[in-house]
Formats: structure tokens, C-alpha cells, sequence
């Protein structure tokens, strides 16, 4: 080394110089501990975008393997070609990029020993970002090639972040009507804003309570996307996350309805009209934001929000749909003198049945949502046949037997999927797996999945509880009586399923009992 380089007997014992979590990690891979020494000393003073260096230290090809694995997030790495072996630092590049899959941190090869490995040939096949020789890498020559990999490193994690982002808005646009994908969608949205606004990754988007909620002050705030250091704080309390005095500052946001620019923060109110307010916070700011990183926010602010009470809106509206499919099938029932539950049950029973058999967790909604639908058709049926607390006779049994096709008709024609999906069950929950049932004497796989599956959870429910005609029946005969009727009434399959699922049926019983 050159006397650029201020040799000094420092004790390496602690490989780890203890700073701050905001800086720039680079590792040093060098079998000479004097390497160490120098360039931390050349270093020392090292700033960028208000950022320090954070040193970590190898001797060896091994070590730093381990290293590279340990610090996936490291910007640097000042790597040595000759140390155990002629081409340990070549195999560690090799690792790097090959093995561990890490292309953003930046490999800077430094060698005493150029002819060894020829620049061209390791440039091209090693995938490193810079080659020096250490007779040339004097103090200002390091300085440079350590702020120009680092700025090619912000870069490559700015659009990283950018790519994320988009991935996310894309993956939640596909169902971009859904909670679950409106907060993925905004939380794209956030890391794309901090990509462009800023290195930090210190970022929330949280929101508050229903606006006519007035059990609640208004600092009652619930991270709906977090990023960085609030990655995991979603869904809680922003009072359990930040620290009061940065409370204050949101409170100012939220009660002044503005954007409140901090010393390394940003806090930005988004107008709402279900929510009292909203709030955009992004940490960590290493610059002054720019007047167009604030036309940005203030984009974000004025069209984010709508966009999620648009969601919350449509998502009213499908409940409302949902509790008059409810209400309407419990009025059905209440002509039956049944006590309303019982359609509760059976959608309950339903979904789990459906999870059984594989069906996707949105598929499996629908079936419950749309299984109180299953009896509607009795709203035809004479309350004398409905309420006769004896067996029905042949003439009767026929009538009875019309509910099926009344209810089909009823909901037929519809293109809303929880109506078709009722229109379905309405009509097949009475066929049996052996082709006796009815309306139209279906058998075995003819009979829609929906119907089999609720043929089942009826019958279920109805010998479990008491009925005009009937006493309820013990748990152990309702299950032996399923399983003599697999094959015959029942699906196998579902039979199988149901069996799996006993204990979990009865508790669906105990915690929804009549009325």
C-alpha cells in the first residue's frame, strides 16, 4: 500500500465497528489483518446522504461466505483475489452471485497479485463492479470507487423497491375490490413512493376508525401497510408502535387535516369519508424533500384514500346483500316454526365442508353465504304441511316436494354469483348420491358439489335439534346414520370429510343454539 494509507497497530479483535442500523454496510475480505486496519482508518470519515459506514471483516474465502449470507443487505464488499487458495476471492464472487443469489451488493476485487487474475477475464465471467490493484488504491482513489459503488448501489435498491411496488399494484389490481387487495395495493403504492422520494424504506399507511364511530378520539389509528421498520405492524394500534412524542405529530396531521414536514419525516393527511382520516408517515428522509416529491405526496393523499373508500363502500354493500340473504332465509324458516339458527348452522357447516374438499377460501365463502338460500322455496308451501307435527301424507309429500324447483325459480336468471350459487343449492340439496332423490332424480357427480355438500349439513342439523315431528337425536346416532347413508344419500367423499369434522360440527352447534 502507498503512504496515502495510514498504517496503524489497531487491535482487530472486534471485526464489528459499532454504529448506527441507518448506515452502509461494507465488508472487508482479506487475509492481511494490516487491510483491515487501513481502510477502516482511511474510512473513518466517510459520510453519504448523512450516512456512515458499517464495517464487517473476513480472512478468509469461508468467512466471508458465512458473511455475505449473515449480511444480505451489505452495499459493499472490498474483496481480496489471493488468500487460502490463488482464487479464493473469485470462488467467493462466484457464491455471491450464483449461490447466495445477492446481485445488488457491489464486489469490489482488490489484488497484490494482478497477473494471477487478469481484470478482462474477471470483469466479464465473475460479475464484479470494479478491479484494483492494491499498489493504486490510494486513500482518495478508495474514497472514490467506495461513493461511486455506492451510488450505483442506491440506485440498483431504488429500482428494487420500484419493482416490488409494481408487482404488488399489479397482483392487487387483479381483485383490486377486495380489503385484502386494496391494502396490498396501497402498500405497493408506498414502497413505490419511498423509492422515488427517498432511500428510506421507513414507511405507514394507517387509518382510523369508521367516521361515525364517536366512542373513539381520534388518535385511534391502525396500520393498514407498513414497510422497513413497520413491516410487521400491520393491523396494530399506531399508539403501540411509535413513540409518544412522534404521536403528537400525528395528532396535528389528523386534527389539522394537513401535512406536517419534519426534520427526516413526513406525515400527510388523507382525506376520507369513512374513516376520520388517514395518514401517509414515511421516516428516515435523508434530503430536503423537492417540490416534486411533495406534488407526490400530495397526489398519493388527494387519490389513495378514495380509492380504499370506494373498496370499503362496495364492501358495505356486499354485507348488506349477504344479511338480507340472511334475514330473508330466517323468515323463511320462522313460518316453520324453526328458530332462525338453523340457516346459520348450515352455512357454517358448509364452509368447513367446503375447506375439506380443497375448495379455495373465497370459493368456500360463497357456498356459506349462498347456503341459507337452500329452503327459500318453501315460502310456497302451506303453513298446515309446513307445521303438521306428524308424517306427511303421499299427496302432501308431493307439495313439499315443490320447494326445491319454487326456490330455483325464484333465484334463476340472476348474475350475481351468490344468487346463482343459491339457485344451484335450492334445486339439488334434496337429490341423493344414488339417484332417488329430487326434483329431477340426479346421482353421483351429476349433482352439483354445493348441493352435495349442503344435502349433507341439513340433514345434519335437522337430527341434531328438535322439530314439530321429531325429537333432536343424540350426537352418536346423527353420525352412525350418515355414515350408513354414504353411497346411498350421501357423497363418500363428504361423508369422509364430515366424519373428519365431527368435533368441530358439534362446536359449531353448542355456539349457535336455537333461540
Amino acid at each position: 500500500m502507498v503512504n496515502d494509507f495510514l498504517f496503524a497497530d489497531d487491535d482487530d479483535s472486534n471485526d464489528v465497528v459499532e454504529v448506527s442500523d441507518s448506515n452502509w454496510k461494507i465488508l472487508i475480505v482479506d487475509d492481511e489483518p494490516e487491510v483491515h486496519a487501513v481502510t477502516k482508518l482511511a474510512l473513518s470519515d466517510f459520510s453519504f446522504q448523512h450516512k456512515g459506514l458499517e464495517f464487517h471483516s473476513a480472512y478468509s474465502g469461508e468467512e466471508a461466505k458465512q458473511l455475505i449470507l449473515d449480511h444480505p443487505d451489505a452495499a459493499i464488499i472490498l474483496l481480496d483475489v489471493v488468500m487460502e487458495s490463488d482464487d479464493a476471492g473469485l470462488q467467493v464472487a462466484e457464491y455471491i452471485r450464483q449461490r447466495a443469489k445477492n446481485h445488488f451488493v457491489r464486489i469490489i476485487l482488490r489484488t497484490g497479485q494482478p497477473g494471477q487474475a487478469p481484470e478482462r477475464q474477471v470483469i466479464v465471467n465473475y460479475d464484479i463492479n470494479d478491479y484494483k490493484s492494491k499498489t493504486e488504491l490510494t486513500a482518495q482513489k478508495l474514497f472514490t470507487v467506495i461513493m461511486a459503488s455506492l451510488r450505483s448501489y442506491r440506485d440498483i435498491i431504488a429500482i428494487e423497491q420500484n419493482r416490488k411496488g409494481l408487482e404488488k399494484i399489479i397482483t392487487a389490481s387483479t381483485n383490486l375490490f377486495s380489503i385484502h387487495s386494496m391494502e396490498s395495493f396501497i402498500s405497493g403504492i408506498v414502497q413505490q413512493l419511498t423509492s422515488v422520494i427517498s432511500c428510506s424504506d421507513k414507511a405507514m399507511y394507517a387509518t382510523t376508525l369508521i367516521a361515525n364511530d364517536h366512542s373513539q378520539d381520534d388518535s385511534d389509528l391502525v396500520v393498514v401497510a407498513g414497510q422497513g421498520d413497520y413491516a410487521n405492524a400491520e393491523g396494530k394500534s399506531v399508539k403501540t408502535v411509535l413513540k409518544p412524542a412522534m404521536m403528537s405529530a400525528f395528532n396535528q396531521a389528523l386534527n389539522n387535516k394537513e401535512i406536517v414536514y419534519g426534520e427526516d419525516y413526513v406525515i400527510a393527511y388523507c382525506q376520507s369519508k369513512s374513516s376520520k382520516g388517514s395518514l401517509l408517515y414515511i421516516a428516515g428522509l435523508n434530503d430536503e424533500l423537492s417540490d416534486t416529491d411533495k406534488h407526490l405526496i400530495e397526489l398519493f393523499t388527494t387519490n389513495v384514500q378514495l380509492a380504499y373508500d370506494n373498496v370499503l363502500l362496495t364492501r358495505d354493500l356486499e354485507d348488506t346483500q349477504r344479511e338480507i340473504v340472511m334475514r330473508l332465509s330466517e323468515a323463511v324458516e320462522c313460518r316453520s316454526k324453526e328458530t332462525g339458527n338453523h340457516v346459520k348452522r348450515v352455512s357454517l357447516y358448509c364452509r368447513l365442508l367446503a375447506l375439506k374438499a380443497g375448495m379455495s377460501e373465497e370459493e368456500a365463502d360463497q357456498i356459506m353465504h349462498a347456503a341459507p338460500l337452500h329452503d327459500l322455496g318453501k315460502i310456497g308451501i302451506a303453513d298446515d304441511i309446513l307445521n303438521k307435527p306428524a308424517k306427511l301424507d303421499e299427496l302432501e309429500r308431493e307439495n313439499m316436494m315443490e320447494h326445491s324447483l319454487l326456490g330455483f325459480n325464484l333465484l334463476q336468471g340472476s348474475d350475481r354469483p351468490l344468487i346463482k350459487a343459491g339457485a344451484i343449492i335450492a334445486k339439488d340439496h334434496h337429490e341423493k348420491w344414488d339417484g332417488t332423490g329430487y326434483p329431477e332424480g340426479k346421482s353421483g357427480e351429476s349433482i352439483h358439489i354445493y348441493g352435495r355438500i349442503v344435502a349433507l349439513a341439513d340433514v345434519y342439523d335437522a337430527l341434531r335439534n328438535e322439530r314439530c315431528y321429531k325429537d333432536a337425536w343424540p350426537r352418536e346416532d346423527v353420525v352412525d346414520y350418515i355414515k350408513s347413508q354414504s353411497g346411498n344419500h350421501f357423497d363418500p367423499e363428504i361423508v369422509n370429510y364430515f366424519i373428519d369434522s365431527v368435533d368441530e360440527f358439534e362446536q359449531i352447534l353448542i355456539n349457535n343454539p336455537d333461540k
